[in-house]
């Protein structure tokens, strides 16, 4: 059998997956995107624990980038939770007697308007490294986890549940078998779930528990109701016992409560209690009667943050965490502020103290991991933690680009999609840009110096990047109607003016002088529904107008690239609204989508590039309870729509959608679970799990350049997915690219770059977190399938196995000038099925003088200096396979380089290149001299003693005179210590090469004076090893060609006597 039909069979193989319509990510395993940070702002983390016996094993769970580990006490990190499908965490308990048993609950307990839920109850077994859904899948929030202290296979879960609307699926879960079986053992209604849970410290079948009656609204959130209180039980969960307002506590309605026991003296527990007259109480007798300790300076908002610590060595020292951190030395009665509103970042979730050594403090707040180890004196952020929570992305024609987006609670920042810089993309070069809730962002197409930024409520400026100048251009009403903007207002730039912009209130409006003037240009698109406009009486128990709860408000704009009067807008009520004048007349079509509920929530319009007529709505439902996702497509301006993600198709509410500007038939979808990729319009989807974890994909941008995905994520900060092309060809033939046996895409533009060195720390060691850079040559990405070894039995006759030829594990690559010379070959080891190969923009060279004997392949020749910018030809060979492309190879963009002064520059490194290559020819001359030696001494063990030792000595001899040659040109092969010896030859090549290289064109002064240098004393050396072979060299030569002697002993019988 043929290796063609091997390939033939392979592929067809893989096509059938596609044409039933599974696109099989095995084959694409080595096409991942880049996580490129940043990392400075962190990100929600709701979740800490540590293991005891090694306290520098800390686990951390973030509210949607899922579990982190470190093993170094917070030096270096490694995310634990990828695979899973899930990355919202509630709950993490380490096991204390086996510390390789983590359990996680996954969904936060922080039920505001970004609030991310889960999937359930996992187990690890073996440290994080793998894990088991354990259950309890309709919790949607696990707050906390309790592993019995002396039985760890009792274990005890605390659901939340949905802060949107009721479910079951709530209270407190016990299991008695590991997890294998689970039992609601405390359950008050379905709108009541658990706050807070703790354990005696001495008695393990002592449990607390805050239960708590809450829920949110899209436009209201209520904390209160008669289902919340303080429960207790004694033995284990089997019965239980309320605290009640004859105890002590508040009588009327309790809202969040935060609990904790003393580890020094159990007897001691405090509630801070949320009623009507919010409280911290105290009990001295185990939680069975309570007392009013304080009510002023305990916290300010119980609904986000609602929790307090005991220090473990001392019942008088309280830690509440909430918008601040603040402490207590005499048992609550005062607080003072150990972490304010500066230092640290704000609004604490997470807590965590080491129960021997109190100064060991770990704090997890909505800006990231801190650690004291002082008791709260001073803290280190966790720096390399990439977990932020953004709302948006755009991009900039910047080479490389720029990209930019708003986070929660985190502001809205700028930095490099890549970076031509030494120590790949720091922390330090990302520049915030606006604070506050960060959302949208965009850059000026005419100048990307100039940004528009936002934070919370529809607040939205411009910005200077390099002075930091802003302007405050927020719409205002032309007539004193109250405007309403959405917590995550709408904003769109107009594809057809640069200098014009859309802003979403109730109305929309319409800039075309970059936000100084605004027209209103449509009536109020909401429904208008005055009973959900009461933002300022949001909270329940305690007030919590924080613009949050905003609604009836305009969420999505989207203009269409292709016709300037068309323009759609998506609101928080569920309006979907049609323009095709302008915003002179205005159309309704929520009534055009099937299955949509009225009144959900529309964030997200995506407004086809190629057809005027076409247009993608995302809707989802689940602030009001309804999980499913959808995604609607049109062609017909809205006149018609079709469902074309539902939950048969992809999983978790839908969030934002992406068309290729190319090719019509390639979709991207992100949702609340994940990445999405569809190759026939949305027909079929595919989960991306290459490399990408099941995060909030929040966004999504193609660059046009470029090709790039770029996304969005809140929970895992920027990706980008670089150069989709071979994607799109995917889509565009049906699958039927990858039926090929072998396959090269076309290459993005290549950069001869100019790197920076090092901004700020060049030895870095283990704590800075650097993104994932991209280097600026040529990325070649080539499709190379996995050989099958036998093929189908033909008419029921057996075929011999298909061995005659291996899968060729080398793919050569072959450049080609504009001329149809060959510049450059080499090659590169090959995975199956997609791979990339990259090429440094270099042509062949010449070897330089080395004692090692060259390494690699016979199609790999030595690289040299970098080609002319230019045109080439990619010619990439595999076995019998052969297929070609093109890439251009561009100069910086900074630098004012000439094509005429390159090419005088790479003429002069031609014309080195000879002297390099006649140093060379001399070097291994000494070399093969030296091999020489030692093959006659070797052939003249049998010779005469008096021969071998006459000749030996010569040959001794020779090997000094070579020792003092071939120190012309490198420092000798034994020597101890360092030796730097700038006169020899090969510092001199390399000091010429390195002048020619910082010429601009043809070589300078320097570069001239440091080649004649080079020139002269590669003649110089030369003519010394000339000599030596001429002289001494011929004389040894002459003498062991004139011995004469047998390579026999001679012969004696054997007998036996």
């Amino acid at each position: 059998m043929q290796l063609r039909l091997l390939f033939t069979l392979c592929s067809a193989v893989f096509a059938l997956s596609l044409s039933a319509q599974s696109l099989d990510l095995k084959p694409l395993k080595n096409i991942k995107p880049r996580n490129i940070g940043p990392s400075g702002m962190s990100g929600r983390v709701t979740a800490i624990d540590v293991v005891l016996q090694d306290p520098d094993h800390i686990y951390v769970g973030t509210a949607s980038g899922g579990v982190w580990k470190s093993e170094s006490g917070g030096i270096t990190w490694a995310p634990l939770f990828d695979d899973q499908a899930i990355q919202s965490i509630g709950a993490i308990a380490i096991n204390q007697t086996n510390p390789s048993e983590v359990w996680v609950g996954t969904g936060e307990g922080n039920p505001r308007n970004s609030q991310n839920f889960g999937l359930g109850i996992f187990r690890s077994l073996d440290g994080g490294k793998n894990w088991k859904n354990m259950g309890l899948k309709e919790t949607k929030t696990i707050h906390r986890i309790i592993i019995h202290r002396d039985n760890p296979n009792v274990v005890y879960a605390g659901a939340q549940g949905s802060a949107y609307g009721p479910n079951e699926e709530r209270g407190v879960y016990r299991t008695k078998d590991g997890g294998k079986n689970w039992e609601r053992i405390l359950y008050v209604n379905n709108q009541t779930g658990v706050a807070d849970m703790v354990v005696d410290p001495s008695n393990p079948n002592k449990i607390i528990v805050a239960m708590w009656e809450y829920g949110r609204k899209p436009w209201t959130f209520n904390s209160g109701g008669t289902g919340s209180g303080i429960y207790v039980t004694h033995d284990g969960g089997d019965t239980w016992e309320r605290r009640t307002d004859a105890d002590g506590l508040p009588k009327g309605m309790l809202g969040r409560v935060g609990l904790a026991i003393s580890r020094s003296k159990p007897n001691i527990v405090y509630a801070l209690v949320e009623a009507k007259d919010n409280a911290l109480y105290k009990s001295t007798d185990g939680g069975k009667k309570w007392s009013i300790v304080a009510t002023k300076n305990i916290g300010d908002r119980p609904f986000y943050y609602a929790e307090i610590y005991v220090d473990p060595q001392n019942e008088n020292r309280l830690w509440n965490i909430f918008s601040l951190v603040t402490k207590s030395e005499d048992g609550g009665k005062t607080f003072e502020t150990v972490l304010p509103y500066s230092g640290v970042h704000p609004d604490h979730h997470a807590f965590w103290i080491h129960p021997n050594d109190p100064n060991y403090l770990i704090d997890g707040n909505d800006g990231g991991l801190n650690i004291s180890h002082d008791g709260g004196k001073s803290w280190r952020f966790i720096e390399n933690i990439p977990v932020g929570q953004f709302y948006h992305v755009n991009h900039d024609m910047s080479i490389p680009y720029q990209i930019g987006g708003g986070m929660q609670d985190n502001g809205s920042w700028v930095g490099p999609s890549a970076v031509w810089q030494a120590g790949g993309i720091r922390t330090s070069q990302w520049q915030e840009v606006f604070f506050g809730d960060g959302f949208d962002l965009g850059f000026r197409p005419d100048n990307s110096r100039y940004i528009y930024a936002m934070s919370q409520g529809g607040n939205v400026g411009t910005v200077d990047t390099e002075t930091g100048k802003t302007q405050f251009i927020k719409p205002t009403s032309p007539n004193n109607t109250e405007l309403r903007f959405n917590w995550n207002a709408a904003f769109a730039q107009d594809p057809h003016n640069a200098s014009a912009i859309y802003f979403g209130s109730q109305f929309l409006h319409y800039s075309k002088d970059y936000g100084q003037t605004w027209e209103v240009i449509s009536p109020d698109l909401t429904t208008n529904d005055t009973a959900k406009q009461k933002p300022h009486l949001s909270g329940g128990l305690t007030l919590d107008a924080t613009n949050a709860e905003n609604h009836t408000t305009i969420l999505a704009i989207g203009p269409s690239p292709l016709d300037a009067k068309v323009v759609w807008v998506g609101t928080d009520d569920g309006n979907l609204q049609l323009t095709r004048d302008g915003g002179k007349t205005w159309t309704n079509l929520t009534s055009k989508l099937p299955g949509n509920k009225a009144g959900s929530w529309i964030p997200y319009i995506e407004v086809s590039p190629h057809n005027a007529a076409e247009a993608f709505v995302i809707v989802n439902d689940y602030r009001r309870n309804d999980w499913r996702p959808m995604l609607y497509h049109t062609t017909d301006y809205g006149q018609t729509f079709r469902k074309i993600a539902d939950e048969n198709k992809v999983s978790g509410f839908t969030l934002c959608v992406v068309q290729d500007p190319v090719e019509p038939k390639l979709l991207f979808l992100g949702t609340d679970q994940g990445l999405y990729l569809s190759i026939d319009k949305g027909s079929t989807w595919t989960k991306w799990t290459n490399g990408y974890p099941s995060v909030p994909t929040q966004d999504m941008k193609i660059h046009p350049r470029d090709h790039d995905l770029i996304i969005a994520t809140f929970g895992r900060a920027f990706w980008i997915l670089d150069d989709i092309r071979p994607l799109r060809e995917i889509a565009r033939t049906g699958g039927k690219v990858l039926e090929q046996p072998f396959k090269i895409f076309p290459i993005p533009d290549a950069y001869q770059a100019a790197f920076k060195s090092f901004e700020g720390i060049r030895f870095s060691a283990d704590g800075m977190f650097a993104g994932e850079n991209k280097a600026p040559g040529a990325w070649i990405t080539l499709w190379a399938p996995q050989a099958k070894t036998t093929a189908p039995a033909a008419n029921n006759v057996k075929t011999a196995a298909a061995k005659e030829e291996k899968r060729p594990e080398r793919v050569k690559i072959i450049i080609l000038s504009a001329t149809g010379d060959t510049v450059r070959t080499f090659s590169s080891r090959v995975d199956t099925g997609m791979v990339k190969v990259y090429w440094p923009l270099t042509r062949n060279g010449v070897r330089t003088p080395s004692r090692q004997e060259r390494r690699g392949d016979e199609d790999s020749a030595p690289s040299g200096p970098q080609v002319l910018p230019g045109t080439y030809k990619v010619v990439a060979v595999w076995g019998k396979f052969k297929d070609s492309s093109s890439v251009t190879v561009k100069s910086d963009p900074r630098l004012n380089v000439k094509l005429d002064d390159l090419k005088a520059k790479d003429a002069a490194f031609l014309d080195m290149e000879k002297v390099v290559k006649k140093a060379t020819e001399g070097f291994d001359q000494l070399k093969e001299a030296r091999n020489t030696i030692r093959r006659v001494d070797a052939a003249l063990a049998t010779a005469p003693d008096s021969t071998k030792q006459r000749l030996a000595k010569l040959g001794k001899a020779l090997q000094d005179s070579l020792n003092v040659l071939e120190q012309l040109y490198m420092e000798p092969e034994d020597v101890k210590g360092i030796q730097r010896n700038e006169n020899n030859l090969s510092s001199a090549l390399q000091r010429a090469q390195q002048y020619m290289n910082a010429s601009d064109g043809a070589p300078n002064q320097g570069a001239q004076r440091m080649m004649a240098k080079a020139r002269q004393q590669t003649t110089e050396v030369l003519n010394r090893i000339n000599n030596f072979f001429a002289g001494k060299f011929a004389d040894y030569r002459k003498q062991v060609e004139a011995v004469q002697y047998s390579l026999f002993k001679a012969y004696v019988p054997v007998k036996v006597e």
